[in-house]
């Protein structure tokens, strides 16, 4: 572990007495697991914000708008990209996962939480 988080690098993220605010649950999962993984040492600060910088550039130059809706996608696949890069999981590991979610929520009646292994098909490791 090297370091605290700076506090510029949560400095654009919506906030509310002073605490980030997340639009959906999965944003506060993902924001959660990369504080998580830098605590446990896969990543300096340095490093989590220069990935999550280089994805948000590569995203704007594909056409991304940056309205400020994509900031957690980005934050994803910036998490992903340093979990394969320091060979955590593999990119077809984290696809298989993808696609179980994807099965389970199809599965999954309007309303019920979505459980993967919902849809009978085995449930891949991340």
């Amino acid at each position: 572990m090297q370091g605290h988080p700076r506090q510029d690098l949560f400095a654009d993220l919506p906030r509310a007495r002073d605490e980030p605010v997340f639009h959906a649950p999965w944003e506060a999962r993902a924001f959660a697991l990369a504080v998580s993984l830098h605590a446990k040492g896969l990543f300096t600060w340095s490093e989590w914000a220069d990935t999550l910088a280089g994805t948000i550039k590569q995203a704007q130059a594909g056409g991304d708008p940056d309205c400020g809706d994509s900031y957690y996608r980005h934050w994803l696949t910036a998490l992903e990209r340093l979990v394969t890069e320091r060979e955590v999981t593999t990119r077809a590991r984290l696809d298989a996962r993808r696609e179980a979610w994807e099965r389970a929520a199809v599965a999954t009646p309007h309303g019920e939480p979505i459980e993967l292994g919902r849809d009978g098909q085995p449930v891949p490791p991340a």
